[in-house]
C-alpha cells in the first residue's frame, strides 16, 4: 500500500515546492527561491501557516519575505527570474480580492517578457458556504467566477484548485510552464480559502525531490543549411541579438560566430550586453531606442539574423528601419511565433545551440573586409557622440545624459544598472556603456512604470555579490517606491539613482512632438486663473520621502557632487538612494530612427497640424514585412 502524509493543501504545496529543481547543461538550482508575500484573511490561515511550519523546520527552505505593495512583489520576482536567466523565480501569495487583483499588472508584465513566475492570490470559498464572503465579486450568471479570472489573458497557465486532490496534477503543469523557455511566463494558481486549510491524504510520492530539465532544442539540419546559405550569399548581414542571447548563455557562442565571420551586431533592450560595447563587432542599441550607427547598418542590410528577439515595434521603429527593398530575415528562436516573424527563415533552436550550429555551417566564410570597417567606424563615431553626451557640462541643471554617464563611470564592469519606464530607458539603450552581459536590466516589454525599486530588489536577491544601481524618475518613483521599506527590513542594499524632473519627462517629450504642447505631463498646481494645471511646481520632497522610509539620502547638483554621492553610496552597506535634479529638455543624441505613434488628423492646433504633416511623410517609410 502507498505510503501517505496528511497535510492540508497550503502544507502540501509549500512542502512541494521546496522539493523543486531546475537543471540545465548540469547545473541544478532550486526553482522556487523563497516566497513573497502580504497576507489577509484568504491566505494567513492557510499558506501563512504553512509557510511558519517550513520556517520552524529550516528557515531556508522556502524564506519569506514581507513586502508593501502586490504589484511590486510580482515585478520582484520577475527580475529575479530574468536576473537567473529564467531557472529559478520566487512565489508571490496574497489574499483574495484587491490583495490578489494587485498581482494582475505585474503578471502582465512577467508573461509579456517572458518571465517565470508563481502566483498564489487567495480566492473565494470553495464551498461556497459563507458566500457572499468579504471582497468577493458577485457574478449575475456563474457562481463560478471571481476576480482571480482576471488573471487569465496574462498568464501563461492558470488553475483554481476547487478540491484538494485536483493539486498534484497543477503543480505538475505549474513547474512544466515555469521551466519550459517557450511557454514560461506567469502561473497563477487560484487558492481558495477553504480549501487551503482542508487536510488530504497526499501520496509520498508528491513530495520526491524532482528535477526539472531545461532543454535546448537543436536546430533542424534542413533550416540550417538554408539559413547558412542566405547567409554565405549575403554582401551585408546583420544580427539583432535579443533577450534570448543572454536567458541561454549565449555570449559566448555569439562572440565567437561575429569574430568568425565579421558580421556587425546590434541589440535590443533585453538583448542588451550580448557584447562589451567596445567589441569591434558590436553597434550598441537598434531601433527607436538605437544608435546612429546601429540604425545605418540596419537600413543598408540584406539578410538579418535575428537571435531571441520577439521583434517589437521599437526593435524595427516600426518596420521603418529595415529598408533594403530585398532584406531578409533568419530567426534563431526557441519560440516559433518569433521565429515565423517578418516571414523570415525559421531557424527553431535554442540560441547557444542554434549559434555554435550556425558557425560550424558558416566556417570559413567572412564578410569583406570594407564592411567590416565600415561597421567599425560607425560604432566608434557613435561613442565619441556619447562621450560628448556624458560630458555636456550642462548648466544650470545636468542633463539626464549626463547623470548616465556619472554613473557609467563609477560602477564596475560587473554592477548593474535597473529601469524600466520614462525617457531613461530609451537613454540608457543608446548611452549605457555594457561591460558586462548581466550588467544591464531594462525592463521594456512592459514599460511598467514602478517596476524599477521593486525589480532592483529581485535582481539583488538573485545576485547579492553585484552593486545594484536602479535609476528611477520621479514619476515611476511615485508610482511606487515602498520597497525601499523591504530592502530596508531585509538588509539589501541597493544604490538607487533618483532623477527629479519635475513630471512626466519621457511622455512630455513625445506630446511635445505629436504637437499636443507637453499637455497634462508636468507636476504643476492647477492654476485658479486657466483652470489648467500650469500653476507652481508641487512642492514635493522625494528625498525626504525616500529618508523617511528608511533609506539613506544624498541630495547633489552637480555631477561632480553626483560622482561623490556614487562613490559613497557603492561602499556603502545600506540602501541609499541619491536625489538629482536634471534638465528634462536636454536630449540625448538622435537614434536617426522612428516610432510610430499616430497623430490626430484634424485640428484646430497649429502644432499638431505641424506633426501630423511630418508624421504622414515618416508612414510612407513604413512597409509591412512579408
Amino acid at each position: 500500500m502507498a505510503r501517505t502524509r496528511r497535510l492540508t493543501v497550503a502544507q502540501a504545496l509549500v512542502e512541494f515546492l521546496v522539493n523543486q529543481f531546475s537543471e540545465r547543461d548540469g547545473v541544478e538550482q532550486r526553482l522556487v527561491q523563497g516566497c513573497l508575500g502580504i497576507f489577509g484573511h484568504g491566505n494567513v490561515a492557510g499558506i501563512g501557516e504553512a509557510l511558519l511550519e517550513s520556517a520552524g523546520r529550516d528557515p531556508a527552505e522556502l524564506p519569506y519575505t514581507l513586502v508593501r505593495n502586490e504589484q511590486a512583489m510580482v515585478h520582484t520576482a520577475a527580475g529575479f527570474a530574468r536576473m537567473k536567466n529564467r531557472l529559478a523565480t520566487l512565489a508571490c501569495t496574497t489574499s483574495i480580492g484587491p490583495g490578489a487583483t494587485n498581482m494582475v499588472t505585474g503578471a502582465a508584465l512577467a508573461t509579456v517578457n517572458r518571465l517565470p513566475v508563481l502566483l498564489l492570490p487567495g480566492d473565494i470559498f470553495a464551498t461556497r458556504v459563507a458566500s457572499p464572503v468579504l471582497q468577493e465579486l458577485e457574478s449575475l450568471h456563474s457562481y463560478d467566477i471571481s476576480v482571480n479570472d482576471c488573471f487569465k489573458p496574462v498568464s501563461r497557465f492558470w488553475d483554481r484548485i476547487n478540491r484538494a486532490e485536483q493539486l498534484p496534477s497543477s503543480l505538475l503543469a505549474a513547474m512544466r510552464v515555469l521551466t519550459d523557455p517557450v511557454e514560461t511566463g506567469a502561473v497563477t494558481l487560484a487558492m481558495p480559502q477553504d480549501v487551503q486549510a482542508e487536510a488530504w491524504d497526499w501520496p509520498e510520492e508528491l513530495f520526491r525531490r524532482r528535477v526539472w530539465h531545461v532543454r535546448r532544442p537543436q536546430a533542424e539540419q534542413a533550416a540550417l543549411a538554408e539559413a547558412a546559405a542566405l547567409v554565405r550569399g549575403a554582401k551585408r548581414p546583420l544580427i539583432v541579438a535579443g533577450g534570448g542571447v543572454l536567458y541561454s548563455e549565449a555570449t559566448e557562442a555569439l562572440r565567437a560566430l561575429a569574430e568568425q565571420t565579421g558580421i556587425p551586431v546590434c541589440e535590443t533592450q533585453a538583448g542588451k550586453g550580448s557584447l562589451p560595447y567596445d567589441h569591434r563587432s558590436a553597434l550598441g542599441a537598434v531601433g527607436a531606442t538605437g544608435t546612429a550607427a546601429a540604425n545605418a547598418i540596419a537600413r543598408e542590410a540584406d539578410v538579418v539574423i535575428g537571435i531571441g528577439t520577439r521583434w517589437s515595434d521599437f526593435t524595427t521603429a516600426s518596420r521603418s528601419l529595415f529598408a533594403e527593398p530585398s532584406v531578409r530575415f533568419v530567426n534563431l528562436n526557441v519560440a516559433p511565433v518569433d521565429a515565423f516573424k517578418h516571414a523570415g527563415l525559421p531557424l527553431i533552436a535554442d540560441a547557444r545551440a542554434g549559434l555554435e550550429a550556425l558557425g560550424d555551417a558558416l566556417a570559413g566564410w567572412a564578410v569583406s573586409d570594407d564592411y567590416r570597417e565600415h561597421a567599425h567606424r560607425l560604432a566608434r563615431a557613435w561613442d565619441d557622440l556619447v562621450e560628448q553626451a556624458y560630458t555636456l557640462g550642462h548648466a544650470p541643471l545636468p542633463s539626464q545624459s549626463e547623470v548616465i554617464g556619472a554613473v557609467n563611470r563609477i560602477s564596475e564592469p560587473r554592477d548593474v544598472v535597473v529601469c524600466a519606464a520614462g525617457s531613461m530607458p530609451g537613454d540608457l539603450h543608446k548611452l549605457w556603456r555594457t561591460r558586462d552581459a548581466k550588467g544591464y536590466h531594462v525592463e521594456y516589454g512592459y514599460s511598467c512604470m514602478g517596476y524599477e525599486i521593486a525589480g532592483g530588489l529581485g535582481v539583488k536577491l538573485a545576485a547579492p555579490d553585484r552593486e545594484v544601481f536602479v535609476m528611477v524618475g520621479d514619476g515611476s518613483y511615485l508610482m511606487m517606491a515602498q520597497e525601499i521599506a523591504t530592502a530596508v527590513q531585509e538588509g539589501i542594499k541597493v544604490t538607487i539613482v533618483l532623477v527629479q524632473n519635475h513630471g512626466f519627462a519621457s511622455i512630455g517629450g513625445l506630446s511635445e512632438a505629436v504637437g499636443s504642447s507637453r499637455f497634462g505631463t508636468n507636476y504643476r498646481i492647477r492654476n485658479a486663473d486657466t483652470g489648467m494645471l500650469d500653476g507652481e511646481r508641487l512642492p514635493i520632497d522625494l528625498a525626504a520621502n525616500a529618508a523617511s522610509l528608511g533609506a539613506d539620502v544624498i541630495s547633489v547638483t552637480t555631477v561632480a557632487e553626483l560622482e561623490d554621492a556614487l562613490r559613497i553610496a557603492r561602499a556603502a552597506t545600506r540602501t541609499t538612494v541619491v536625489h538629482v535634479e536634471t534638465d528634462p529638455l536636454v536630449g540625448a543624441p538622435s537614434s536617426e530612427a522612428w516610432w510610430d505613434v499616430p497623430i490626430a488628423e484634424v485640428s484646430r492646433l497649429d502644432a499638431t497640424i505641424a506633426a501630423r504633416a511630418a508624421y504622414v511623410q515618416s508612414k510612407t517609410q513604413q512597409r509591412p514585412l512579408v
